[in-house]
């Protein structure tokens, strides 16, 4: 009933559903649409670097390593990471799309190894069921549709066409099947890295959301949709990742 197959991609389609949303919009962006999309990026991108990566990775770390030190040099690193990425990008590109799909696509990883070491629980004689590992795909693919949109819609409001703002997005979720077989094939040898994984994720998408989106909805200071819609991002990832996490 709950086929493997079927789950490990799940959460690539919601990445696609959500990226496929560059379809529905008009072809020019007004200014305050950019805003808000950055600010609702923004939110989404701090509510899952906590609820989604930070937070479990802590809780792992305790359990793995009895101390939290392997998800404070993950985060750390992450933000380092992004920083040397930062300082070797040409500076036409440093203020562009790139570094959140690189953020967001960092962030998948640690999603599709947590996918493939469900169904491994599962195969090998854990305490998972197979409906317990299909529903926290489900979870993690539901989340994923507005990470699909953060990716795709900024791309077409920086004048990208539709047809490859859309295969950007994809591109972001493709690691996760990927992840998912990586870690089902390895039989849980990769488990014990993923504090590490989960929180260099989430350095990696704090820095952006400081270097690139908060300036990008707060270049209008008395404009206030940006804030806004950070404020509605992050209720919405919270929701999501309460309810499916």
């Amino acid at each position: 009933m709950f086929a493997v197959g079927e789950g490990i991609f799940l959460p690539f389609l919601g990445t696609a559903i959500g990226a496929a949303c560059v379809f529905l919009l008009k072809s020019d962006f007004h200014r305050n649409m950019q805003r808000i999309l950055a600010g609702l990026a923004a939110g989404i991108m701090t509510a899952a670097s906590f609820w989604s990566l930070l937070l479990p990775a802590v809780e792992q770390s305790g359990t793995l390593f009895g101390t939290c030190i392997p998800a404070g040099g993950g985060f750390f690193a992450g933000v380092l990471g992004l920083w040397l990425l930062d300082r070797r990008l040409p500076v036409e590109a440093q203020h562009s799309q790139k570094m959140l799909l690189f953020a967001v696509t960092m962030h998948n990883i640690p999603e599709g190894m947590a996918v493939g070491a469900a169904y491994a629980g599962m195969l090998y004689g854990g305490e998972i069921t197979g409906a317990e590992a299909f529903i926290l795909a489900v979870g993690i693919a539901v989340q994923n549709i507005p990470e699909g949109a953060i990716i795709s819609l900024p791309l077409k409001a920086e004048g990208m066409h539709r047809r490859r703002a859309f295969f950007a997005g994809v591109l972001s979720g493709a690691v996760e099947p990927v992840a998912a077989v990586v870690t089902l094939g390895s039989a849980g040898k990769m488990i014990p890295l993923m504090p590490v994984l989960l929180s260099f994720a989430a350095g990696a998408m704090l820095y952006v959301v400081v270097r690139e989106l908060v300036p990008e909805f707060r270049e209008n200071a008395r404009s206030g949709v940006g804030e806004i819609a950070f404020g509605g991002g992050f209720l919405l990832m919270m929701l999501l990742d309460v309810a499916f996490g």
